[in-house]
């Protein structure tokens, strides 16, 4: 197995690689148990999440046991065809996910801000 010879090789991975595997693009309508084949081929699953509100529709958390087993995963699942759509695998990175949230959050409080004191944005420019 690839898995195997990743490890005989006493390979140094990159920083960024870890068990976590960030997952978009999936259809709507995909269940944990299909998840669990597709990504179960490359080894011991220990969680998956799915996205099930409106934000968070059509993405998902892979979480492997093992990092090499991510890797592998990454490696040969990114671009993979699920009902016509192509999944995009990364590796969960919370620096750049809290980023995400943070800018959201505080578009949100500008929002409630400019509203709250009759501002908008045409008055700003």
């Amino acid at each position: 197995m690839a898995t195997i010879s990743l490890r005989k090789g006493n390979t140094r991975l990159p920083p960024e690689v870890n068990r976590v595997l960030y997952v978009r693009n999936l259809p709507f309508n995909i269940t944990s148990e299909e998840m669990y084949d597709i990504f179960g081929k490359y080894g011991a699953i220990r969680q998956i999440r799915i996205g099930t509100n409106k934000d968070t529709r059509g993405t998902g958390f892979v979480v492997y046991e093992d990092i090499y087993d991510a890797k592998t995963a990454v490696d040969h699942l990114s671009g993979f065809n699920v009902a016509n759509r192509y999944l995009i695998v990364l590796y969960y990175q919370q620096a750049k996910m809290s980023k995400k949230f943070d800018q959201k959050k505080k578009e949100e409080e500008l929002t409630k801000l400019q509203e709250k004191y009759g501002v908008t944005a045409k008055d700003l420019n």
